[in-house]
């Protein structure tokens, strides 16, 4: 066993260890003068010493040490002793991220199944549930933006949030991606040392703000990694009409609307922040390459940093003093031969 770099992570509870045991002995020997001042007046001397004869005053002081011990362990391991060490990667522990989810009807075309939408939405849960360390913010965007959910630890409210969101959320159709990052900026804790964006969209931005949004967000610290939804071949948009059957969109020249993953845009939005791009890809592995692309950032910035955090050793600890405790409850303060009364 290596006892390097012995410490107390908690050192304010070795008093307990120190002063505990101290009380307990006291406690004992005034219970002791309480029991035989409580016989004196009860019996005289001869009496009592028979009725005593079979108790061992050596037992008492064996069970009393065991206690006083079990004490001192107590103390001992709530003041959380280390030795050892295991490294640790400080890397993108705790960042806050908030997500840009498109909304716009294009997302629903089913070019990766069972949609854009309803794809970039599973990506994101498992993201949340794997990768994620500090708090989560989700911006909704089609024609507009809001902030959906602002940025929390609770994972759970983040989730229940995605799962309701479809391509109804945003009243106003398009799509804005300058509008949606700087929604995402007004979400963030302006005070934190690293901002992170992830945009997930098909990149059709109509109204060509969001390269311009992304250089004006990165003079003021902000990272944005851009995930692609869908393929460059594209597919028709399906919506529904006034009957309720199904028809392929079409443009104010009756021709058949193809939507399609812009990659270009996507690409230059990421690089204007120092970002980076990823599809999605069909089973949305794209997101899980995000972490990798900090880790690479930290590196490069020397923020990536490695501690060695001691070993948590307090479990030697209680199971000692659990030992202790288990033998002062078995022993017992009769002796095993004692003199026969008289």
């Amino acid at each position: 066993m290596n006892f390097a770099d012995f410490h107390f992570a908690e050192p304010r509870w070795l008093w307990l260890a120190a002063v505990a045991p101290i009380f307990l002995a006291l406690l004992h020997a005034h219970a002791a003068k309480k029991r035989r001042e409580q016989l004196a007046r009860m019996a005289s001397p001869n009496f009592i010493q028979q009725l005593t004869a079979s108790h061992s005053p050596a037992r008492r002081r064996f069970k009393n040490i065991l206690l006083l011990l079990a004490f001192i362990f107590a103390g001992l391991a709530l003041a959380r002793p280390q030795w050892g060490s295991v490294a640790t990667d400080k890397a993108w522990l705790g960042d806050d991220v908030v997500f840009c989810l498109d909304c716009s009807l294009s997302m629903t075309t089913s070019d990766v199944l069972p949609s854009r939408l309803q794809r970039a939405k599973f990506a994101m849960l498992d993201f949340v549930r794997r990768q994620s360390h500090g708090r989560v913010g989700l911006v909704t965007f089609a024609g507009s933006a809001f902030i959906q959910c602002p940025l929390t630890f609770d994972v759970d409210a983040f989730e229940e949030t995605l799962l309701s969101v479809d391509e109804k959320t945003m009243p106003i159709p398009g799509t804005d991606i300058g509008r949606a990052l700087d929604e995402a900026y007004r979400a963030m804790d302006k005070n934190a040392k690293r901002k992170i964006i992830v945009l997930v969209t098909d990149g059709e931005d109509l109204e060509k703000s969001g390269v311009a949004a992304a250089k004006n967000l990165a003079t003021n610290g902000v990272v944005v990694f851009t995930i692609g939804v869908g393929t460059p071949a594209g597919k028709e948009i399906q919506t529904v009409n006034a009957t309720g059957q199904p028809e392929l969109l079409r443009d104010d020249k009756g021709e058949i609307v193809r939507s399609q993953l812009d990659e270009t845009t996507l690409r230059e939005i990421a690089e204007a922040t120092g970002g980076s791009y990823y599809p999605l890809g069909a089973l949305g592995e794209g997101l899980t390459k995000i972490r990798p692309a900090i880790h690479a950032l930290d590196r490069a910035g020397g923020l990536r940093q490695s501690a060695k955090n001691g070993v948590e050793q307090f479990y030697w600890f209680i199971a000692a003093m659990l030992v202790l405790l288990v033998a002062e409850s078995l022993i017992g303060t009769r002796r095993k031969n004692f003199p026969a009364t008289p």
